[in-house]
């Protein structure tokens, strides 16, 4: 049984289901099953043993990793922050002022009658 450290795809009890049968692809038959066997023996996600079994014989077939990355980022996770805010007073709108009624310090003119 193998450790989770010690998996081909990084971070794999964290992945979603979509993005974890998506990057099995891009495994060999050795990854594949190494992966295969921590499932079994942890969550044993019905869904998950069948894709990766059904990938595994695709590949005893002949079939070839896809060649993409399993490390790539996740796009299931947001990038963090850039830092900093781009507001500055060069890009602030101008002053608001608020209108006459329901602002105590700005009462309301008489209308003129004339």
């Amino acid at each position: 049984m193998s450790e989770r450290t010690d998996l081909p795809l990084p971070d794999y009890d964290h992945l979603p289901v979509g993005s974890l049968i998506s990057r099995i692809r891009t495994l060999d038959a050795d990854g594949l099953q190494t992966v295969l066997t921590y499932e079994q023996s942890h969550a044993n996600r019905v869904q998950v043993v069948q894709a990766m079994t059904h990938r595994l014989e695709e590949l005893q077939a002949g079939a070839q990793p896809s060649g993409g990355d399993p490390g790539a980022p996740q796009p299931e996770h947001a990038a963090p922050p850039a830092g900093g805010s781009e507001v500055s007073e060069a890009t602030s709108g101008p002053p608001m002022n608020p209108p006459s009624h329901g602002d105590p310090t700005n009462p309301a003119q008489p209308r003129s009658t004339g």
